[in-house]
């Protein structure tokens, strides 16, 4: 499941109800200080249960509470919901059959705190559930009373197998068809919970993980900006384990209750009265706790050193994520960062927001983050942004990324285009530097050996790094072009092969782009480094290195060469020629063979033309 919005009702300054929608991949919540960006971190911190974080009577809002209020709420919906899922017996139903989605389609949790106390009154799920009185109980009936209401309207016959309660009550739903619903708060203690197995529980093991990390320091000695990263790893490999851990669970279950049957039996025979008395059951399930943090070689523990250190680790713990093979469909994380430019150096800023930007691009991951610095603020996608202000009335608004909107979050920022522009007949767009050096020497080579009529230096045509097409940095810098009167075009790699949510981006840029009457070219393979020359490699290093048009070539040379990924261009790039660079471009189409480096080089020029 992946987070969709946040729903706050007069929690802290939130007056009345605020949506924020949350972004697939990276949601970057921009504003001044004190408007309320921090209080949407917390508030999932509360409503995931992080260590540490917990509501009280000071979280409900003053001016709700002086009109008479007495709750607060904090609301999440999810979506990209499992396709299936067991939540009685092994048979598989959906939460759309179960009658457990709101109006949208989306699981909604909600839980309400007392605003006397900030104490959860109730976990509920809003969902559109039948109108029905007993319709709307189905959920909450042990497997007699569905079997005795399935006789009582005739559907016995309808059910493959009578033990199995999702097959009652989907029988039952369907003898009632159509049922008219209405949109209804399902608790999930007294709505969702059948012979002692609570199909919440079920539900609950398939929400996202949440990883908070704070931008101040806490005093304690378990200082939680220290222990998280590593500690969320510890969450992600019990999630992983799940079903050997219930399985682990049930056998310590029943062992333990024969160890108690058979201590019945025999306290049966010398005190009957007694042992008819007492009913053996677990009072919680186990809780797998395991404590990790890492001990430095003077045995100073993390947590008691300074906040940029720590603050270091948190940056190597997301740059490790972000290299991860994500395989199969592990449950969905949310990384949740405040202010990750607290304690580091600018050159580390930079380096933490590209991490990020690379986790938030594989499946299961989405991070949402705060900050007030320009540069990281410049590099969060547009459709990211959420802008924290404050209406007339002084009540925080969160707006979506519009136009008016993005302008009022550039200025507010201070986010500035790149420089270069001033001295430029043409601009392309590129995403980072590596992208300048590769148009650049591109377009030399292929002058000089007639392929091309110019350069780009010779026509005044600069490649500009905007830190990604569609950023908040390439928004202004569009601007900026347009009201120059400079012609631009953008130029990306296409990412075909990689995370289908990265494809899905670049889509949406060239959409965008091509919207505004301007050229947009993407890589036929996968990045620019997919088009080195493996012979050249071999020839300049010793190295031998196999790759594809679409698996990850920056990675897999940058790993044989023993260099950053981010330099293989720079390092090998000047020594393709002519021939080579027409080589590994060529492509059929309609049987014609033609060159797309050479196609893209006079594409880039004709700007100017």
């Amino acid at each position: 499941m992946r987070l969709k919005t946040v729903k706050l009702t007069n929690f802290r300054g939130y007056r009345g109800t605020t949506v924020i929608p949350i972004d697939e991949a990276i949601t970057g919540i921009v504003g001044r200080n004190d408007y309320g960006k921090s209080t949407i971190l917390e508030a999932l911190a509360i409503f995931f249960e992080t260590d540490g974080a917990k509501a009280d009577k000071s979280d409900m809002n003053c001016f709700g509470l002086a009109d008479g209020g007495d709750k607060f709420e904090i609301a999440c919906e999810f979506e990209d919901l499992p396709a299936s899922l067991v939540l009685d017996e092994n048979i598989e139903t959906t939460l759309a059959r179960e009658l457990l989605l709101n109006a949208s389609g989306a699981l909604e949790v909600v839980k309400t705190f007392k605003a006397s106390t900030g104490k959860v009154e109730q976990t509920a799920i809003r969902c559109e559930h039948p109108v029905d009185q007993e319709l709307g109980t189905l959920l909450s009936l042990k497997i007699a009373d569905l079997k005795r209401l399935g006789e009582q309207r005739g559907v016995g016959n309808a059910v493959a197998d009578k033990r199995v309660a999702s097959l009652w009550r989907e029988a039952i739903r369907d003898s009632a068809a159509p049922i008219a619903c209405q949109e209804t708060l399902l608790d999930v203690d007294k709505g969702l919970s059948t012979e002692g197995k609570s199909i919440w529980t079920k539900i609950q093991d398939q929400l996202p993980t949440f990883a908070l990390f704070k931008s101040d320091r806490e005093s304690s000695d378990g200082d939680a900006e220290a222990k998280n990263p590593l500690q969320q790893a510890v969450k992600e490999a019990q999630a992983a384990l799940r079903e050997q851990i219930s399985a682990l669970e049930q056998q310590i279950e029943a062992s333990v209750l024969d160890v108690a049957a058979r201590t019945l039996d025999k306290l049966k025979e010398m005190a009957p009265e007694l042992a008819n008395e007492l009913t053996p059951r677990f009072k919680e399930k186990p809780k797998w706790t395991f404590s990790f943090t890492l001990d430095g070689e003077n045995g100073i523990p993390i947590n008691k050193r300074g906040s940029g250190v720590r603050r270091l680790i948190l940056l190597n713990f997301f740059r490790a994520e972000a290299e991860k093979a994500v395989v199969g469909t592990q449950r969905n994380v949310i990384y949740a960062i405040e202010e990750p430019e607290t304690s580091q150096h600018p050159n580390y800023q930079m380096m933490l927001m590209k991490a990020l930007l690379a986790l938030s691009s594989q499946p299961n991951r989405q991070i949402v983050i705060t900050t007030h610095v320009p540069a990281l603020a410049g590099l969060i996608p547009i459709e990211g942004i959420r802008y924290v202000t404050r209406d007339g009335a002084g009540v925080p608004v969160v707006k979506m990324p519009e136009t008016d909107v993005l302008r009022e979050a550039a200025e507010s920022l201070g986010v500035l285009p790149e420089t270069g522009m001033e001295r430029a007949r043409g601009v392309v767009l590129v995403e980072g530097r590596a992208d300048v050096m590769f148009l650049r020497h591109t377009s030399l080579v292929l002058r000089d050996a007639g392929h091309c009529r110019s350069s780009l230096e010779d026509v005044g045509i600069v490649p500009i790094p905007i830190g990604g097409c569609g950023s908040v940095k390439h928004w202004v810098t569009l601007n900026l072009a347009d009201d120059l009167g400079v012609p631009w075009c953008v130029f990306l790699d296409s990412d075909i092969g990689g995370d289908a949510v990265a494809v899905r981006s670049i889509q949406r840029r060239r959409q965008e782009v091509e919207g505004r009457g301007r050229a947009f070219y993407a890589t036929r393979k996968r990045e620019i480094e997919n088009y080195l020359c493996a012979d050249m490699i071999r020839d300049e290093t010793g190295a031998v290195v196999v790759f594809t048009d679409t698996c990850d070539a920056k990675r897999i040379i940058g790993a044989a060469l023993g260099i950053k990924a981010d330099d293989v261009i720079d390092r090998l790039w000047p020594s393709m020629t002519a021939e080579k660079m027409i080589q590994r471009s060529r492509y059929l189409d309609n049987g014609d063979e033609r060159s797309e480096l050479k196609e893209l080089i006079e594409g880039i020029l004709g700007l100017v033309a």
